[in-house]
């Protein structure tokens, strides 16, 4: 059962993948990516790493897909304000294009297979309580130093965005 949610979500991801660089619309390549989106975080959850995927549904599916939306939606694309591409840039840009699928093909052909197994079914790898107790025993300082930072980029936004 694992294997055929495990292809069905492959399947999904890349052919969503797909469709959001083909797509002709930007609103429609936005709603593609979401669903890619969805697809990984099922893989995440195949691997006993639920903290990852609900990280990656809330701040990716949900926050920066709102803000891509938004984006696309304000700076309102029509045909007439697109700027027409020549040949020259499709050329480049299969050129850049082949010479990526060089690059994993060569990186690819010196990888060996890995004799190891995830854990998917049993153990408590990926869990959110260890992870919770990771972050509040050995890295609480830096944990610590983050939220001050984090803290102080919220005040300066508040600052900056303030009007007189």
């Amino acid at each position: 059962m694992t294997e055929i949610l495990f292809g069905f979500l492959t399947v999904l991801a890349i052919f969503s993948a797909l469709m959001m660089v083909t797509s002709k619309n930007p609103v429609y390549s936005v709603l593609w990516l979401i669903v890619t989106f969805f697809a990984v975080s099922g893989h995440y959850i195949l691997l006993n790493a639920q903290f990852l995927a609900i990280v990656n549904i809330i701040v990716y599916a949900g926050a920066i897909m709102v803000l891509f939306l938004f984006v696309i939606m304000l700076m309102n694309l029509n045909k007439e304000t697109e700027p027409q591409k020549n040949r020259w840039i499709k050329m480049a840009g299969a050129v850049a294009g082949g010479c990526l699928m060089l690059v994993l093909v060569a990186a690819l052909k010196d990888a060996g297979t890995k004799e190891d197994q995830a854990q998917v079914v049993s153990g408590d790898i990926g869990l959110i309580k260890n992870l919770g107790k990771e972050l509040f025993t050995t890295y609480v300082v830096p944990f610590e130093i983050s939220s001050i930072l984090f803290l102080s980029a919220m005040v300066g936004a508040v600052v900056i965005g303030k009007k007189e």
